[in-house]
C-alpha cells in the first residue's frame, strides 16, 4: 500500500446520526434527517452506533457504513439553490461526517484514514436519489447534486473505533492518486462510454455495484437510465 503523497489532516466539525421514520411518498421510509451529537461515538463496520438507514436496499451495510459531505459545499448550494433553512446546521444531505477543508477532487477512492480513533477506507461516492428532492422540496435537487459533483462519499470501517466532534482526521494510505472521486464522478456519469477508461476503472477494487455497472457499459456501449433513483418513477413512466 502506498504511502500518502501529502500530509491531509482536518478537524471533524461534527458526527452525526438519525433514525428512520416515515417519509415523503407511501411506504417510504428514510433517516435522511441526521442531527449532530455530543460526546464519543463509537464506529462499528456498519457505522456510527445508532444511525439507521430506511432502506437497506440501497443505503446502509458495509461499503456505505459512513457518508462524509463536505461543508465547503454548503455555500455553493446557496449559490445555486438560494438560502435554505436546511442549509444552516450540518446533516441537510444526510451525512454522518462533516468537515471543511476536503471535496470530491482531493480525495481518492482507496485512500485510507483515521478516524478518530477507527480506520476508514473510501469505497465509493454516493448516487444521489429521489429523497433529497423530497427533502429540500427542490423537484430536481437529485439531479443537481449529480451534475454539480458534490455528492460526498462513503466509508467502509477497516478498525471499529470511536469518534467526536473536534477529532482530528488524518490521512494514513492513499493507494490510487490517480483516481480522485471527482474522476470517478465524471466518468460515472459521463453520457458517452469510452471503452479505454472503462477497462482502466475496472483494475481499481470497486464495490460489487459499480463493477457491474461499469463491465456492462462496457459490454454494451450504453449508459444506463438513472430517473428511476433521481425521480422514483419508473423509467417507462
Amino acid at each position: 500500500m502506498s504511502a500518502p503523497t501529502e500530509a491531509v489532516s482536518l478537524t471533524i466539525c461534527d458526527v452525526l446520526a438519525g433514525k428512520a421514520v416515515e417519509f415523503t411518498r407511501s411506504g417510504s421510509r428514510s433517516a435522511i434527517a441526521k442531527s449532530p451529537l455530543e460526546g464519543r461515538q463509537r464506529i462499528t463496520t456498519l457505522g456510527i452506533a445508532g444511525d439507521e438507514q430506511g432502506d437497506l436496499r440501497v443505503h446502509g451495510g458495509p461499503d456505505k457504513a459512513i457518508h462524509h459531505y463536505p461543508a465547503d459545499h454548503y455555500d455553493r448550494w446557496r449559490d445555486d439553490i438560494g438560502a435554505h433553512p436546511l442549509l444552516d446546521a450540518p446533516g441537510a444531505f444526510g451525512e454522518n461526517i462533516s468537515t471543511h477543508g476536503m471535496t470530491e477532487d482531493a480525495i481518492c477512492l482507496g485512500d485510507r484514514f483515521r478516524l478518530g480513533t477507527a480506520l476508514v477506507e473510501v469505497s465509493q461516492s454516493r448516487q444521489p436519489c429521489w429523497k433529497l428532492s423530497d427533502r429540500f422540496a427542490v423537484p430536481d435537487m437529485a439531479r443537481r447534486v449529480q451534475d454539480a459533483g458534490r455528492t460526498g462519499w462513503y466509508y467502509r470501517v477497516l478498525e471499529e473505533g470511536d469518534v467526536q466532534a473536534g477529532d482530528r482526521m488524518t490521512l494514513e494510505a492513499r493507494p490510487h492518486p490517480a483516481w480522485p472521486l471527482a474522476r470517478l464522478i465524471d466518468l460515472l456519469y459521463r453520457r458517452s462510454p469510452e471503452p479505454a477508461l472503462l477497462r482502466d476503472v475496472l483494475v481499481l477494487p470497486l464495490v460489487s455495484s459499480w463493477r457491474t455497472l461499469f463491465e456492462r457499459r462496457l459490454a454494451q456501449g450504453a449508459v444506463e437510465d438513472w430517473r428511476k433513483r433521481l425521480t422514483g418513477a419508473s423509467s417507462h413512466e
